[in-house]
């Protein structure tokens, strides 16, 4: 299982995009945030939403549970269910992509994953710290994911600090 960051990684930000598709992080998410040598994982999450992983606590993450479906499909016990198994390999192709922090934690985002976001040059997104990741969000579906979110926090809360 993926070791998860000591410090959880927290705050909410606006950040512009450039003609590009760069914006910089926030130094407060920079200060709990710190890829070996910026090397990174960006991954598609749910539409308007990317997170950003550190690359070596993603591939710790997907590793395990890549091993075991392996395992599972050499032993064939998904002949069943190879539609499944064809819908997973789609969605491992595309959905996420190693990149680099530059300098000052500037980011591009690259084709493929702008798209997901929906977001253009000049325009704006959110950067979220999801505790052991940074989520990138389409500023309108952040607003609407949160909105859904928010009356059920005490309860989350209670539920993972008892």
């Amino acid at each position: 299982m993926a070791s998860i960051t000591p410090s959880l990684i927290l705050g909410e930000y606006s950040r512009r995009l450039d003609d590009r598709f760069r914006f910089t992080l926030p130094g407060e998410v920079l200060s709990v945030f710190q890829p070996s040598e910026g090397d990174c994982v960006l991954a598609k999450e749910r539409p308007g939403c990317i997170s950003l992983w550190e690359k070596a606590a993603w591939d710790e993450k997907m590793k395990d549970q890549i091993e075991l479906i392996q395992q599972r499909l050499k032993m064939g016990r998904l002949e069943q269910q190879i539609p499944q198994l064809q819908m997973l390999g789609r969605l491992l192709s595309t959905r996420h992509r190693p990149v680099r922090l530059a300098g000052r934690g500037r980011l591009m985002l690259p084709e493929g994953f702008r798209e997901f976001l929906k977001v253009e040059s000049g325009g704006e997104v959110m950067i979220v710290g999801a505790a052991v990741c940074i989520e990138i969000w389409n500023p309108a579906r952040w607003i609407s994911y949160i909105e859904g979110k928010m009356p059920k926090f005490r309860k989350l809360l209670d539920n993972l600090s008892n």
